[in-house]
């Protein structure tokens, strides 16, 4: 059995990277696709495409890892 205290400290430190790293991202996208969007509009578009899509790709994971871990 795993400790209670710690399984809410782990799942709150992984919330706050996943947060603080989001939020870096997120701040710096802007600036990154209007660079990219000089050199090509698919380019910058590209980027941000799979910006967002990496978001959603880091809680599908841990969702598949913290299923596997009731089992």
């Amino acid at each position: 059995m795993t400790d209670k205290k710690s399984d809410t400290r782990s799942a709150a430190i992984a919330a706050g990277v996943i947060l603080l790293v989001a939020t870096a991202v997120l701040y710096l996208m802007p600036n990154v696709i209007v660079w990219l969007g000089t050199f090509s509009p698919w380019l910058g578009t590209g980027f941000g495409v799979l910006v967002i899509l990496a978001f959603f790709f880091v809680f599908w994971l841990r969702a598949r890892y913290q299923r596997r871990g009731q089992r």
